[in-house]
């Protein structure tokens, strides 16, 4: 019954902005970490950000830092990923994944995954 499903992505002009949401269910989301993650076509899946639930600390990749933000609403078991000043080299399938407590950067270490959602950044 645990599922992840995330929403948001779409078209984008570089420069814009997009927020992703990952809505959870079957589990209490104060228990968990989130994590994002994207895979680009001929690349490797990279962790993008991830918040740790014990004390809400937030990470990020070197490729996004300053430009993208995650967030979460426990009330509503949503955790969101703030993406602003896209460039084409964000465009890229993204996953919300989750673990127990705490971020991990390896996408290994994540039990559950959403369906994924297609973000293009082109003009």
């Amino acid at each position: 019954q645990v599922q992840l499903v995330e929403s948001g992505g779409g078209l984008v002009q570089p420069g814009g902005s997009l927020r992703l949401s990952c809505a959870v269910s079957g589990f209490t989301l104060d228990y968990y970490a989130i994590g994002w993650f994207r895979q680009a076509p001929g690349k490797e899946r990279e962790g993008v950000s991830c918040v740790s639930t014990n004390d809400g600390s937030t990470y990020y990749a070197d490729s996004v830092k300053g430009r993208f933000t995650i967030s979460r609403d426990n009330a509503k078991n949503t955790v969101y990923l703030q993406m602003n000043d896209l460039k084409p080299e964000d465009t890229a399938v993204y996953w919300c994944a989750s673990r127990r407590y705490y971020c991990s950067g390896y996408g290994s270490r994540y039990e559950y995954w959403g369906q994924g959602t297609q973000v293009t950044v082109s003009s």
